[in-house]
């Protein structure tokens, strides 16, 4: 079963996620949060898979709790919930350690898929969209010297993956652009992503970028 924790201020919205979920035979809801400081402290009593998480909520936004939860090493993947696509909050969740976003009007279809993948700990937004992000709010001050180090101490093939997985490309591309197999590239993200401390693709994007080793566009 796939461990769900549901956090959002309105008590509407998390029960319709709840009767959606339940419907789903892989799924359990393990409980349900109004604020960000208390789905902090059910995910560490419950252990949910995968954490709903708004971001506009009382006491502890989304994004501080995203924070908190990376911070204290919890397993949990977090999809966080907007009614946004492309704004300033969905990019600090994805730099607090968001696994990807959803909008609150998403299909059903959509949601549970997003789920399934997140627990899978598949990449929940695909790099491209992530590098729209980071383009459009990564600041132009200084380069961030310890988020450096962790690139310049990547091998050089694992720096030519990197630039490549900033470049919004897929495993097969990757494969193709280095003419190499497709095993050999997933080896190579997997060394890469354990030596820069992140824990998906998407976490990779915003690294490179804040890192200044890929510059934004224009």
């Amino acid at each position: 079963m796939i461990r769900v924790l549901i956090a959002d201020d309105q008590e509407l919205v998390r029960t319709g996620f709840r009767l959606i979920l339940d419907l789903e035979p892989d799924m359990e809801v393990v409980g349900e949060a109004a604020d960000g400081a208390d789905c902090v402290r059910l995910s560490a009593r419950e252990d949910p898979d995968v954490v709903l998480m708004d971001v506009r909520m009382p006491r502890l936004d989304g994004i501080a709790a995203t924070r908190e939860l990376t911070a204290t090493g919890s397993r949990a993947r977090v999809l966080v919930l907007t009614t946004f696509d492309l704004d300033e909050y969905v990019y600090e969740a994805l730099r607090a350690g968001a696994a990807g976003f959803l909008l609150k009007d998403a299909p059903r279809e959509q949601l549970v898929g997003a789920i399934r993948q997140a627990a899978a700990g598949d990449a929940l937004l695909a790099p491209a969209v992530t590098r729209r992000l980071v383009e459009r709010f990564v600041g132009a001050g200084p380069v961030d010297q310890a988020l450096r180090a962790r690139v310049d101490a990547l091998s050089a093939r694992e720096r030519e993956v990197l630039a490549l997985v900033a470049r919004g490309m897929s495993n097969a591309e990757i494969a193709r652009a280095l003419f190499i197999g497709d095993a050999t590239v997933k080896t190579h993200i997997a060394r890469m992503l354990a030596k820069l401390g992140v824990r998906d693709r998407v976490q990779a994007v915003v690294l490179a970028y804040e890192s200044r080793f890929v510059a934004p566009r224009g």
